[in-house]
C-alpha cells in the first residue's frame, strides 16, 4: 500500500488544530466563568453583585449649570422656542430648545420695571412675561443678566428713577434717552435695591432660575467702561478705584442677599469695574473678582474665541479656579454680519468661514473646562447647527461634568435588619465639574439608592451623605463604602441609584450618563435583591 506524506502531514495539522481550538475554548469558557464569578462576591456572609452600568457618552444631560444655553431676545415671539434648523451631519431639522439646559434672557431693568411697583413678571400680557412663560412651559430654567448703561442700548433704566432725580451721563445729547446712571448714586441705588429685592422673591427659585448673571454695570452689562463720572472731565484715578471697589460691594452684597438659592455669575474681566474696555489688566481687577468670588460668586465671559480680548490673564484667572467654581461661556464675535471675525489676532479664522470661530470657541472652552456654552440667537445658533453641529456634539460628550458610576456592589439577598455595605465607585466623563460646593446649593446633591417595587416606586431610599459629586474631577475615580441597615418586607425589590436634590424631599435632580432609561421619577435600575 502507498503511503502519501503528504495527506498525512494534512491531517495531522487539521487533528493540532483542532486540539489548539479546543483549548481555547476552554480557556475562554472558564475565563468567562471567571468573570462572571467576579461579579459576585461574600461580604459578611452576605452575597454581593458587582454591577457595573454602561456609560452612555452621546445623550444630552440637561442638567443644572451644565450643558448648552440658549438665548432670547427681551423682543423674542413665543415661537422662538419652536425654531428649526438643518443638521447636515443627521440628515434632518432639530429645535435648539432640545439640547438646551437653559435660556438666558440678557435685559433692561426698564423692560422689566418699566414704572414704579410695576414688575413685567406680574403681567401675563408683556413680551417678557411671555417669553419667560414659553421657556418654563417647554421645561427650561431661566437666566438673566440686567442691564443698566444706556449708552449703546436706549433707554435702559426706567425713567420713573430719573425723575426722582438720580444722576446720570449722557454721552450724546442727539439721543436724550440714552442715559447712563452713576451707580454710586443713593437715589439709584434706592430704586435699583427696590428692583432686586422683587426680582428676587420672583426668580430666587432653583426650579425657575438657572443663574443670574449679577453684575449688570457697564456697556451691555459686562462689567467693563463703567461710568462713574463724565469721561470729559479730569479724573482721579485714586478715586475711581475707590468708586470701582464699593460700588462692586455695594451690587455683589444686594445680589448675594437676596439671591440666596440661584447661582451668580461675574464676568472675569481684566478691567472689572474699570471705566475702560481696552487695556492692559488693572492691578485690582484679581482682588475685586476674588472679593464677588468668596461672597459666592461663580464665574463668566462674554469673549471666548476673541483671542485679541480674551487674552493670557483671563485664561491665567480660569484656570486658577477650576473645579472651585464653575465658568459660563460667551462667544465675542458675532459672525452673522456684525463682526469681522477674520482680523482676529490668532489668523485661524477664514472669511466665509464662521465654522473657524466655533472651533476656536470651542478650544477655548476646552482650555477653559467652562460647564456651559451658548446658543446665541439668530445667526449664532444656525452656524453652530448648520456648519459646526461636530462641535455641539462634542461639548456634549466632553465638556461639562458627565457623571458615572461605573462600578456598584449591591447585596443580592439579606434578611430585614441586615447592615449591608455598599460600595459605589463615580467618574466625572466631563472636562469641567459639579459645583455642588457653591453657596447657593450648599451640597445639597447626594447619591442615593433606591430600592423600587415591581411597578417601579420607590419604596425606601437611603441617601449617602458622605458623597461629594464637587470632588469628581476627570480622571479621578471616587469611591464610598456606604454602610446601611434595610428594614422592610419579606420580597423581591430593584435596587435603583440616583443623583439626589437633598432640598428637595431627595428628588432625583441630577441626570447620569448610564445607558439605559431611567424611571419616570429619574432612578436609574441596577439589580435585583430579595429581602427575607
Amino acid at each position: 500500500m502507498k503511503i502519501s506524506f503528504s495527506n498525512l502531514k494534512h491531517q495531522h495539522t487539521a487533528v493540532t488544530f483542532k486540539i489548539v481550538l479546543f483549548l481555547f475554548c476552554l480557556l475562554l469558557s472558564t475565563w468567562v466563568v471567571a468573570q462572571e464569578r467576579n461579579r459576585f462576591n461574600t461580604i459578611d456572609n452576605k452575597q454581593y453583585h458587582l454591577v457595573k452600568p454602561g456609560y452612555d457618552s452621546n445623550t444630552v444631560l440637561q442638567n443644572p449649570l451644565n450643558g448648552w444655553v440658549m438665548y432670547a431676545s427681551r423682543n423674542a415671539d413665543v415661537s422662538y422656542w419652536d425654531t428649526t434648523f438643518f443638521v447636515p451631519e443627521l440628515g434632518k431639522k432639530i429645535k435648539p430648545i432640545d439640547y438646551a439646559s437653559a435660556c438666558y434672557v440678557r435685559t433692561s431693568w426698564a423692560s422689566l420695571n418699566p414704572s414704579e411697583n410695576v414688575y413685567a413678571w406680574n403681567d401675563p400680557n408683556s413680551k417678557i412675561a411671555k417669553l419667560i412663560k414659553g421657556a418654563q412651559n417647554r421645561g427650561l430654567p431661566i437666566a438673566f443678566r440686567i442691564v443698566v448703561d444706556g449708552r449703546d442700548q436706549g433707554a435702559n433704566t426706567p425713567a420713573f428713577v430719573y425723575a426722582a432725580g438720580a444722576k446720570f451721563y449722557l454721552e450724546n445729547k442727539a439721543n436724550p434717552d440714552r442715559k447712563t446712571p452713576y451707580p454710586q448714586d443713593p437715589v439709584f441705588r434706592k430704586y435699583y435695591s427696590k428692583f432686586i429685592e422683587a426680582f428676587a422673591k420672583e426668580y430666587n427659585d432653583s426650579e425657575k432660575t438657572s443663574f443670574i448673571d449679577a453684575y449688570g454695570l457697564g456697556k451691555w452689562g459686562e462689567a467693563h467702561n463703567v461710568v462713574y463720572q463724565d469721561p470729559g472731565k479730569s479724573s482721579d484715578s485714586a478715586k475711581t478705584e475707590q468708586y470701582k471697589e464699593e460700588v462692586l460691594d455695594w451690587v455683589t452684597d444686594l445680589y448675594t442677599r437676596n439671591f440666596t438659592k440661584v447661582p451668580l455669575v461675574i464676568n472675569y474681566h481684566r478691567l472689572i469695574g474699570h471705566p475702560k474696555s481696552w487695556a492692559a489688566a488693572n492691578p485690582n481687577s484679581r482682588r475685586l473678582l476674588e472679593k464677588a468670588i468668596h461672597k459666592g460668586y461663580s464665574l463668566r465671559h462674554d469673549a471666548f474665541g476673541m483671542t485679541g480680548y480674551y487674552q493670557q490673564w483671563e485664561k491665567d484667572f480660569a484656570k486658577s479656579w477650576n473645579f472651585k467654581r464653575p465658568i459660563i461661556m460667551e462667544g465675542g464675535w458675532i459672525v452673522s454680519g456684525t463682526h469681522r471675525y477674520w482680523i482676529d489676532p490668532s489668523n485661524q479664522y477664514r472669511e466665509g468661514h464662521d465654522e473657524d470661530v466655533r472651533k476656536g470657541e470651542y478650544e477655548a472652552s476646552a482650555e477653559a473646562k467652562v460647564n456651559m456654552m451658548d446658543f446665541r440667537a439668530g445667526g449664532e445658533t444656525a452656524s453652530w447647527f448648520t456648519k459646526a453641529f461636530p462641535y455641539v456634539q462634542k461639548f456634549i460628550s466632553e465638556g461639562g461634568y458627565r457623571l458615572y458610576p461605573d462600578e456598584i456592589n449591591l447585596p443580592v439577598e439579606l434578611s430585614s435588619g441586615d447592615v449591608v455595605n455598599i460600595s459605589h465607585r463615580w467618574k466625572n466623563m466631563g472636562w469641567g465639574y459639579c459645583p455642588n460646593n457653591i453657596p447657593q446649593w450648599n451640597y445639597k446633591y447626594k447619591v442615593a439608592f433606591a430600592l423600587l417595587n415591581d411597578r417601579d416606586e420607590v419604596v425606601k431610599a437611603f441617601v449617602d451623605l458622605k458623597s461629594e459629586p464637587s470632588n469628581w474631577i476627570k480622571n479621578q475615580p471616587t469611591k464610598y463604602i456606604f454602610n446601611q441597615r434595610i428594614q422592610l418586607p419579606s420580597g423581591k425589590y430593584t435596587w435603583a441609584i440616583a443623583i439626589v436634590d437633598t432640598t428637595k424631599n431627595n428628588r432625583p435632580g441630577i441626570k447620569l450618563a448610564i445607558k439605559g432609561k431611567a424611571t419616570p421619577t429619574g432612578w436609574n435600575k441596577l439589580s435585583q435583591v430579595i429581602i427575607k
